[in-house]
Parts: C-alpha cells; structure tokens; sequence
C-alpha cells in the first residue's frame, strides 16, 4: 500500500488542516476536481507547477487502492 507520508500532508496552520500536497498549498481535492471535470493531468500541472508529476501520480494511485480496499470489502 502506498503511504501518504511523502505525499499528502495536513496542518492547521496551512488551508485550516485541507490536505496538500507535500511542499505546497494545493488541496489534493485540487486534482480531483481537475480530472472531474475533464482536464488532463499535464493541464492541472501546467496550472499548479509546485505539484510533481510523481506526486500527482501516487495520489492517484493511493485514491485507486483506497476505492479498491472499500469496493472489496463491501
């Protein structure tokens, strides 16, 4: 399973505790609603430039395990 460790990360301080990306102040909900919506992952991270490619991909990654331990144990 992959960890959120290096990631996602959640303070008070930053966004009122919204979960962000490692290193920045983009809410990972961000490239949900992106990919709702149709954008492609290159047009979300031409927009926040902060986000890695790679850290994109793991959140991604982890939402399909997460739906996929849910989806199985239900």
């Amino acid at each position: 399973m992959i960890s959120t460790h290096n990631i996602v990360h959640s303070d008070p301080d930053i966004l009122g505790g919204t979960p962000v990306f490692i290193g920045t102040r983009v809410p990972m909900k961000t490239l949900l609603d992106y990919l709702e919506a149709g954008d492609s992952l290159n047009e979300f991270l031409d927009h926040f430039p902060s986000v890695s490619r790679e850290q994109a991909i793991s959140v991604l990654e982890l939402a399909k395990e997460m739906l996929t331990a849910y989806a199985t144990a239900a």
